[in-house]
């Protein structure tokens, strides 16, 4: 950034101006800069440019900040003005800003849906495709590979060199880890503890480059869904030693306070207040400041944060973290913001409960008794993951409580929801023991699971290295284990499918199919789902449009099953026949069929 200084304002300067730079041809017309210097409030801001109007200047406590709300009418045209800044009538600075052009359909842009399977990354462990930026000058927290929660190097530009594997394993999404910087001492790798929200952190690249790496995966069909933190902030964020109010986060004046994790205090009826504030306004941890998001200025700062992003790096969706802790209202306010900009856009939102009331509480269109709403589209579907593995874990069925009650009686739950479809389901993810893992590394049921998963309502997302029987329980450094073949002297290269077990192939080989077949499944992207009560061992579900059906059975026994196709004639006609996905057999079900022991059938209906 430029600023052009007098000399008479020796003693105030500008650091930064935040938004970076904004757009002309918003469908809202407003922005609010935070403007950022020594003494900068003992001036006044001036603009001077046609289409865009001055409308108020906020002083805060704090002189070393201004808030400037202006209107970027309809009439204004991409290019940069000055802000000047006045003392007495004098013009004492001038501070270039910047009008884009927006990018033509921006404001229609499609988010992520059931039609799309998101690979997420923690891409410090992914690949490292820049050595040169493992360590930076001015950065705390260097490499160190030998320390499982150390910087490993990977970077943006190791994901750019792996598009290829994305691609051809079949997914159409990435998200991955926040990438903004991160500038703590200490296990600042995984991207939560943010003290920059505008700028990727120079271990992993740059902004230019994060632009690059989304435009190189559009080419590819692939959308980037930003990972986002509008909770807290990392303690090292710059603003913490200068604060522009005195709320600006939670507990300000007393400091570190803890979080009671009481997340059903938002929605219990009979819940005290004070649980509630200790929910939402306590602390995750001493390094991660709760950020207080009732004060009007810090939420415009992070909804047009949010909005900037979307912008500038062609997104398409976002995912928040830890949804539930920010105050209520303002995730509301958030969510209508984004979503009234981009109508097709779509969001997740982390509500980690395995409760479909509470994760159902937050979803748009959700009629709640104490009036609550908001418009964010989708949430982390956990009450499904934890009942996948209950079913697959479950060691007795009998003719009450079979092997695959828990799945079935879960999906029964899709009452609660406004919109079931628009659920984001998954075997593991970053935060939790790997899926091999919780299923006791039995690989049959493994591949029963992610059948399920992949086949199933709502929207897939899959965790690094599920694809090569990742482990990892509990500690998470092992659960964000480097992906083999990412540094350069790996004895594997699972890129490459080099040097892998008969098993991890197999199982490569064997989402690899699925992923690519569901690409092109209207019944699993655009279809409704019946299921039937699982009957000794065997749950059959269908996923079906008007034009095109897919019929999934899962067989837990140790043994093959041999089903009548009459129990399923409600939806599976008497002469149908169809394709089975893995055997390529040819299937007639005008009377019985058979599933393989511990095997699924995924069967195109023709």
């Amino acid at each position: 950034m430029t600023v052009v200084s007098f000399a008479e304002a020796a003693k105030v300067k500008v650091d930064r101006v935040e938004p970076l730079n904004w757009w002309v041809g918003m469908k809202n017309p407003a922005l609010q800069l935070m403007i950022h210097g020594e003494n900068i409030a003992d001036l006044n801001p001036t603009i001077n440019y046609a289409g865009v109007s001055l409308d108020r200047v906020i002083k805060v406590e704090n002189p070393n900040y201004l808030f400037v709300d202006l209107t970027i009418g309809k009439e204004a045209q991409a290019g940069t003005f000055n802000i000047e800044f006045k003392k007495g009538g004098k013009v004492q600075l001038k501070y270039p800003y910047e009008l884009k052009k927006r990018e033509a359909n921006s404001a229609n842009r499609q988010g992520f849906d059931a039609s799309d399977v998101i690979y997420l990354i923690t891409p410090d462990r992914f690949a490292n495709g820049d050595p040169s930026n493992d360590t930076v000058e001015g950065y705390a927290d260097g490499l160190n590979r030998e320390d499982k929660m150390g910087r490993h190097g990977g970077d943006i530009q190791g994901m750019i060199d792996h598009l290829d594997y994305v691609e051809d394993m079949g997914f159409t999404a990435i998200w991955p880890q926040p990438l903004v910087e991160n500038d703590q001492e200490h296990m600042s790798y995984h991207g939560y503890s943010i003290t920059d929200f505008y700028h990727i952190d120079p271990r992993f690249g740059s902004n230019e480059l994060y632009r690059e790496f989304s435009d190189k995966a559009a080419e590819k069909g692939i959308k980037i869904v930003m990972d986002m933190v509008f909770n807290h902030c990392g303690s090292g964020h710059w603003w913490m030693g200068d604060f522009p109010t005195n709320d600006w986060i939670n507990y300000q004046a007393e400091g570190f306070k803890p979080t009671n994790h009481k997340r059903t205090s938002i929605q219990d009826p009979h819940g005290a207040q004070v649980d509630l504030q200790g929910m939402t306004d306590g602390w995750f941890v001493e390094t991660m400041p709760d950020l207080n998001q009732r004060n009007p200025l810090l939420a415009e700062y992070l909804i047009q944060n949010s909005i900037w992003w979307v912008e500038y790096a062609n997104l398409g969706g976002i995912r928040m973290d830890t949804y539930p802790y920010p105050d209520a209202d303002f995730m509301a306010d958030w969510t209508c913001r984004v979503m009234a900009e981009y109508p097709n856009f779509n969001i997740v939102g982390e509500e980690w409960s395995i409760s479909p009331a509470i994760v159902a509480f937050w979803q748009r269109d959700k009629v709640n008794i104490n009036g609550y709403s908001s418009c964010l589209p989708s949430l982390m579907d956990f009450p499904i993951q934890d009942a996948v593995v209950k079913s697959l874990n479950k060691e007795e069925s009998f003719h009450w409580s079979d092997y695959w009650n828990d799945m079935y009686e879960m999906l029964a739950h899709d009452f609660l929801y406004a919109h079931p479809e628009d659920l984001t389901i998954f075997p593991d993810n970053h935060d939790m023991s790997r899926f091999y893992s919780q299923v006791n590394e039995n690989f049959d049921h493994f591949k029963l699971g992610i059948t399920y998963f992949l086949t199933t309502r709502g929207i897939p997302q899959i965790y690094y290295g599920t694809e090569l029987l990742m482990k990892g329980v509990e500690d998470h450094g092992i659960i964000r284990s480097d992906f083999p073949g990412g540094w350069e002297g790996d004895a594997i290269n699972a890129f490459e499918g080099k040097g892998l077990s008969a098993d991890q192939a197999e199982a490569t080989a064997f989402m690899k199919t699925l992923l690519n077949w569901r690409k092109n499944s209207e019944a699993v992207a655009k279809g409704k789902i019946k299921h039937f009560a699982p009957e000794d061992g065997v749950y059959v579900y269908f996923r079906y449009t008007e034009e095109a059906q897919v019929m999934v059975v899962l067989n837990k026994n140790a043994e093959a099953k041999t089903l009548s196709s009459a129990r399923f004639a409600e939806i599976l006609k008497a002469d149908a026949t169809g394709k089975e996905l893995f055997s390529g057999k040819n299937m007639n079900f005008s009377g019985d069929f058979e599933v393989p022991a511990k095997g699924y059938l995924v069967v195109d209906i023709q």
